[in-house]
């Protein structure tokens, strides 16, 4: 288990006891409204938007929402009209790979902002394409672990196209390919699995190791400053920091 999965859980857990809660379902509707207005309002044909709404529906975002943010994107106002999707690369410190993936409706601030937060913790933005090679695109869902036999988790997520299962203390991480994220998530939630998160994400292939909790410091505070502004979606890096340096620096 890297950090960076470690660092997913967490963030997770987080965000669902998040007293702003408010600003998180306002960036999970945007990813909503976008997807539905490129590629329409039913998720059975639109991928994009079957992983948004799985996502917002893990950090149990009302049903009345997601059918709100639905009906904008597809012309019951103009919101959705008004954003665009702009990811960026760069490098925290110790040369960890980030990208960054927003909706705005102003590239100029968007980029302006993003380009701080790196030069402020100790990194630097990159050109398009500049660490993008070291991801790869994987659905992801968290499995609560309590009382959860291993074997038999494996081999459901296994029967639903999920070809990965690893244990992070109280949480399960089972991987799949994109396209198979929905099917696991039924398949899983059909057998009475406590499912904490479901989302496509962005998965290292390799890693950067950090052990000095004060670099480990720089490195989740530069994840954490693009996380909190109002125009990022996700951000994904690949640090692999201890579990005690990471719970340490990330309480």
């Amino acid at each position: 288990m890297s950090g960076h999965s470690k660092w997913s859980t967490i963030k997770h857990k987080k965000g669902a006891a998040d007293a702003r809660r408010g600003k998180l379902f306002s960036k999970l509707s945007r990813a909503i409204m976008v997807a539905a207005k490129e590629g329409g309002s039913d998720p059975g044909s639109n991928l994009a938007l079957q992983n948004a709404i799985e996502k917002a529906r893990s950090y149990s975002m009302p049903k009345d929402n997601i059918q709100r943010a639905i009906a904008k994107g597809t012309g019951e106002g103009t919101d959705g009209a008004a954003f665009e999707t702009v990811v960026y690369e760069g490098y925290g410190p110790e040369g960890v790979a980030v990208i960054v993936e927003a909706l705005t409706d102003n590239r100029n601030r968007t980029a302006s902002e993003v380009r701080h937060l790196f030069t402020k913790h100790g990194g630097n933005l990159g050109a398009t394409g500049a660490v993008a090679w070291q991801f790869e695109r994987r659905g992801v869902v968290l499995v609560g672990a309590e009382g959860v036999d291993e074997d038999e988790l494996v081999l459901a997520a296994a029967d639903a196209g999920a070809d990965d299962v690893e244990l992070d203390d109280t949480t399960f991480v089972v991987s799949s390919p994109p396209e198979q994220l929905s099917a696991v998530r039924s398949a899983l939630e059909s057998v009475g699995y406590v499912l904490q998160s479901v989302e496509l994400s962005l998965v290292p292939k390799t890693t950067v190791a950090i052990a000095d909790e004060s670099t480990a410091k720089q490195v989740v505070r530069l994840v954490e400053g693009l996380e909190e502004n109002d125009d990022v979606q996700d951000v994904y890096a690949n640090f692999d920091i201890p579990d005690a340096v990471l719970e340490a620096v990330a309480g």
